[in-house]
């Protein structure tokens, strides 16, 4: 049996317990927000593979190109779980690059993996109506198989086996396409690949920082990283001590300020009470 099939069969599971319907680990908790996230991805993906380092350099490179990733009114451009689990598998099976990761990610979970859960929605409307008729029939064992059982079969077969298909099967072709096509393009798509990551945070900067003064903090990250050479835990405890200076700060700031305006409302209160008195008479 080529050595392959259970890192791809554990990839092709892992992908299926991170689905957002998955209910094993503690539902949406345990699964689409810790297994579905391809940070984690790398890990267990590098542990199918016996490349624990490889698989969370990858699974990094990926969720920087996916950290800003929103789905809004369950419209999505990507499907974040395919992404994860076809393109770091195939990345491990392949180069380990993860540049590499990243394109075959973007390309898997834009249209692949759109595919399938489109189409995994589809025949979940199919089950709930099934569901819908054994409740006014009140068939009990209807609305468990068709509530329960065939949704789980249903997301089993459209992620998991997909997942170890491309795995198994795909690792041969994109052998074939990296030895065919010319260094130059190779060397292009590793380029992108490592650039996807920073658009990716980039994004997610521009969601979350609402005041141009607070790049501030972020370039200074940048400056103790690359040029400093301080750890990640040390730049961690470092922005921690900076965040909590900057918030005592702010708030002994507007503290005064606050005071000062309800006393100056009570005293235009009191001035008009007095105003009014003085009407009276």
């Amino acid at each position: 049996m080529n050595n392959l099939f259970f890192p791809a069969l554990l990839t092709g599971i892992f992908c299926y317990l991170g689905a957002i319907e998955t209910p094993w680990l503690f539902g949406m908790s345990g699964g689409f927000y810790i297994v579905g996230r391809p940070l984690v991805a790398g890990l267990l993906v590098g542990l199918a593979f016996g490349d624990i380092k490889n698989g969370i350099l990858c699974g990094l490179a990926v969720q920087a190109v996916f950290i800003a990733n929103l789905s809004t009114g369950g419209a999505t451009n990507s499907e974040i779980t395919y992404a994860a689990y076809g393109g770091i598998g195939l990345a491990m099976a392949t180069t380990k690059n993860p540049a590499i990761a990243v394109t075959l990610s973007i390309l898997i979970g834009q249209t692949f993996g759109l595919i399938f859960y489109n189409g995994r929605m589809a025949l979940y409307s199919f089950w709930n109506t099934r569901a819908e008729n054994a409740a006014h029939n009140n068939d009990d064992r209807g609305i468990v198989l068709n509530h329960l059982v065939y949704p789980q079969i249903t997301t089993f077969l459209l992620r998991a086996v997909p997942v170890f298909l491309a795995i198994y099967y795909g690792k041969g072709l994109v052998n074939w396409l990296i030895d065919s096509i010319p260094a130059i393009v190779t060397h292009i798509i590793q380029v992108l690949g490592g650039v996807l990551p920073a658009l990716g945070i980039a994004m997610l900067m521009s969601i979350v920082i609402k005041n141009k003064s607070h790049f501030i903090f972020f370039f200074v990250g940048f400056v103790l990283l690359a040029f400093a050479k301080l750890s990640m835990i040390a730049i961690v405890f470092i922005s921690a001590l900076v965040a909590y200076l900057y918030y005592m700060s702010t708030g002994k700031s507007t503290t005064p300020t606050a005071t000062s305006s309800a006393n100056n409302a009570e005293q235009a209160v009191d001035n008009d009470d007095e105003y009014e008195d003085e009407d009276l008479f």
